[in-house]
């Protein structure tokens, strides 16, 4: 890496040996094991017949022989087995990164499209978040995870495949009605051409929900359906795409068939934390080079057993290869660039869980190259970091998990002081605006279907509608000292 590169070289906490794979890997049941961190270091025999198992991070007799001193759980952490969405402030200078989604196709009970969630804890209920991708269904985990719909922004696409940014239009609407009044920030490749670029992707998504953003300005929506999008050079190597409050996004080319894929690394320089996200495509140097020494390097990943992928699903093993060998990284060669980049955790997000029965050939594919740390991102894991340890676990929602509930205190920008009042904006297109009168009058009569005694007037005009903001913490047993 050059020196220009402005980027961290920590080599990881060890150099792994060198050595062969055996071809016995540790056997893996039942499917919490997407879950766990996956052990069982690679083993080879030298010549005398010794065994010469070896844990990279150092000896730990009863550690394990790929677990380092640092996986652990601590006091930050309210459970050490679960994550409870809502329950824990995460601590300054922590990490926090949680797999919203991690399929490509086809979408199951199990996993949603491709999207992680990277939060920096500044102490507070709401930590700085950052989106990387936003596959299909993984806003629904968000909002489970009690993420405010008011506060999801700064969303990183890697590149326009649709299992990548499928939530983005279905999110944005649903966002400005629930309180984001303020515009959406989004940030992606360009393209060979203009229209191959985010910035073409959002100005059509637009105009595909125009219908929907009309109907919806008859409610209180702000400049929530307004989108700034960044739109980076998709060749540039390690250009930066994000420079805020210490926290920097870089970005570098990916071989995905086409033009316009990229990989993400993140920043975080006050805690001194990297994460970084492959994004889609092939093994390449500059995702060993820029991702080198991160604390969590995510990759996609491909099982290479195209025969009986083949069997499996009846499609002809010659497809299986060829879209691997021009769309993928097969789980051996995320294992090599695990090894080269020597991130203190890796993780494979982006695949296809080929169940229980081939769980022991994915993990040994891995390990045919890395013996250290390291899980698959299925959905709902989650993983806490500070410079000390990390610890990972799943995350445990409720089916009809409610959203948030709504805070004042989102409406007010950091550092400013709670006002007295909050008013929300005007409706720009009131109903009376967008339909015509006489399909109003087709309604039926509010009086013929309320209940004797239930009976309200309805509200179909705009009231104005203002908040009392201390008045509604206090409901909820918050006091707000000045």
């Amino acid at each position: 890496m050059s020196k220009d590169d402005d980027q961290q070289n920590d080599q990881g906490p060890f150099e792994p040996r060198r050595r062969n794979f055996l071809k016995a890997s540790a056997a893996v049941g039942g499917a919490a094991t997407t879950a766990a961190m996956l052990g069982g270091a690679s083993t080879a025999s030298s010549a005398t017949g010794d065994n010469e198992q070896k844990n990279p991070y150092g000896d730990r007799p009863g550690g394990g022989i790929s677990l380092p001193d640092y996986y652990k759980p601590w006091p930050a952490i309210k459970n050490r087995n679960m994550y409870l969405p809502g329950t824990e402030i995460l601590p300054k200078n922590e990490m926090r990164v949680t797999f919203l989604g991690s399929s490509p196709w086809p979408p199951n009970r199990l996993q949603k499209g491709t999207s992680m969630l990277v939060e920096l804890g500044n102490g507070t209920l709401q930590p700085r978040r950052f989106f990387f991708d936003l596959g299909n269904g993984s806003i629904g985990h968000a909002i489970a995870l009690q993420v405010p719909a008011a506060l999801i922004n700064d969303i990183f696409i890697s590149h326009l495949h649709a299992d990548h940014f499928a939530d983005l239009p279905y999110m944005y609407p649903f966002r400005a009605f629930s309180g984001g009044f303020t515009p959406l920030r989004v940030y992606g490749p360009s393209g060979r051409t203009p229209e191959l670029g985010i910035k073409h992707l959002v100005k059509h998504m637009k105009e595909m929900c125009r219908w929907h953003e009309e109907n919806f300005d008859a409610c209180p929506i702000g400049d929530g359906f307004d989108i700034q999008v960044t739109e980076f050079d998709w060749k540039k190597r390690n250009g930066i795409c994000y420079d805020k409050d210490g926290v920097k996004v870089r970005h570098w080319p990916r071989s995905h068939v086409k033009d316009g894929a990229s990989a993400f690394r993140l920043d975080w320089e006050e805690a001194g934390l990297s994460f970084v996200w492959t994004g889609d495509g092939r093994p390449d140097e500059l995702s060993a080079e820029y991702g080198k020494g991160a604390d969590v390097f995510v990759t996609e990943g491909t099982i290479d057993t195209p025969e009986l992928s083949a069997l499996k699903v009846g499609s002809p093993a010659e497809l299986w290869k060829y879209t691997i060998d021009i769309y993928h990284t097969m789980y051996y060669a995320a294992g090599y660039l695990f090894k080269q980049a020597q991130p203190r955790m890796a993780a494979i997000c982006h695949f296809e869980w080929s169940g229980d029965q081939l769980a022991a050939e994915s993990i040994a594919e891995v390990r045919s190259h890395w013996d250290g740390l390291f899980m698959f991102g299925m959905d709902l894991k989650v993983i806490n970091v500070t410079k000390d340890a990390i610890w990972a676990r799943d995350a445990v929602i409720s089916d009809g998990a409610a959203p948030a509930s709504m805070d004042p205190r989102w409406f007010v920008p950091p550092g400013e002081k709670l006002p007295e009042t909050i008013e929300f904006p005007t409706p720009k297109i009131p109903r009376e605006m967008q339909q015509e009168q006489f399909v109003r009058d087709l309604e039926i009569d509010p009086k013929l279907y309320y209940p004797t005694g239930a009976y309200r007037q309805p509200v179909q005009k705009w009231p104005g509608i203002t908040l009392n903001p201390r008045e509604m913490l206090k409901a909820k047993g918050i006091k707000i000292d000045e």
